[in-house]
């Protein structure tokens, strides 16, 4: 009996690129000159929310808070392709699932429109199916809305899905998806935190992935009751 494929879903950055830098270096200059900022265990705690739900707390209303989130976005803009890059083995593993079946799908905080970048100079473009961004929907991880809507654009059910994430909330709002969760470990969370979300599979790197897929999808075969 043949292997349907699942869904793939993944996170953006920190999973699938590096742009931990890039981003830290976009809140610096964004807060360059304030008494207020985030620190670096503040910003990372953070990772996966959209920047304007991470920033409010560090600026004084909704004005202000525009004013930052500008200052990051130009920032980000003018080093995005000098200080962004595919994790060694990503872009191999998500071809290789490509190659199988494997519908593709990306879930992430950022907007569609810099994701669409980051996805394109790293030549992934092409090969993902969808892409559910901040402006994709109105609840955020980790609420399951923006898992659920990915699922609906790729046609899977959360029973034929994981979502590959390298931050709590990635892996919170799989598992309030009903999809299998899956926490990235090569990301900027430590493993504490991700373990304290309760991910139901734990991944090393980024190039074990399409084994781990191969494995679930063999077991969402020979047992339809839930998630692998």
């Amino acid at each position: 009996m043949s292997v349907r494929p699942i869904a793939v879903l993944l996170d953006l950055d920190g999973t699938l690129v590096d742009t931990v830098p890039l981003i830290l270096d976009s809140v610096r200059y964004a807060f360059h000159g304030r008494a207020r900022r985030p620190t670096v265990d503040e910003w990372i705690a953070g990772i996966g929310i959209p920047l304007h739900v991470q920033l409010l707390p560090f600026t004084d209303g909704p004005d202000d808070l525009e004013a930052v989130v500008a200052r990051y976005r130009v920032h980000q803009r003018e080093h995005h392709d000098r200080m962004t890059r595919a994790y060694a083995g990503a872009v191999e593993a998500v071809q290789a699932l490509k190659r199988r079946g494997h519908p593709i799908a990306v879930v992430t905080g950022k907007p569609g429109e810099p994701a669409a970048r980051t996805l394109k100079h790293v030549g992934l473009a092409s090969i993902v199916d969808a892409v559910v961004g901040s402006d994709s929907c109105s609840r955020h991880k980790p609420d399951p809305e923006p898992v659920l809507l990915a699922l609906e654009r790729v046609g899977r059910s959360p029973q034929d899905a994981l979502f590959v994430g390298d931050s709590p909330v990635d892996v919170q709002a799989g598992n309030a998806a009903g999809v299998t969760s899956v926490a990235a470990l090569w990301g900027a969370c430590t493993r504490e935190a991700l373990l304290a979300a309760s991910p139901r599979h734990l991944l090393e790197h980024v190039a074990a992935l399409p084994s781990l897929v191969e494995r679930l999808a063999r077991r969402c075969r020979d047992k339809r009751g839930g998630p692998p």
